[in-house]
């Protein structure tokens, strides 16, 4: 999930789409420009099985002088060895 915020904050797409889980990845992705991100709060985590967790964050940023907070319950896979967004909710 760190490594994922990181990503946005430098506007990473392509390691965005490769730590995203192949069977809910999108085609392409477009971040939005001219926000500034302020900051990552991981809620809460845990094991939902043997490779798969969800985790509970609230992002912040500033787009257009307008403070955004997203407050998100995501769901991880590991395969390989590695996590995968596969998706989210919004709380």
């Amino acid at each position: 999930m760190r490594s994922r915020y990181s990503a946005f904050v430098r506007g990473d797409v392509p390691y965005l789409l490769a730590t995203w889980h192949s069977g809910k990845r999108p085609a392409e992705l477009t971040l939005e420009t001219g926000g500034k991100w302020l900051g990552l709060e991981i809620k809460h985590h845990r094991a939902t099985g043997a490779e798969t967790a969800e985790v509970e964050f609230v992002a912040r940023f500033r787009v257009g002088g307008k403070a955004v907070r997203q407050h998100e319950l995501s769901r991880f896979v590991r395969e390989d060895g590695r996590w995968f967004y596969v998706d989210g909710d919004e709380l």
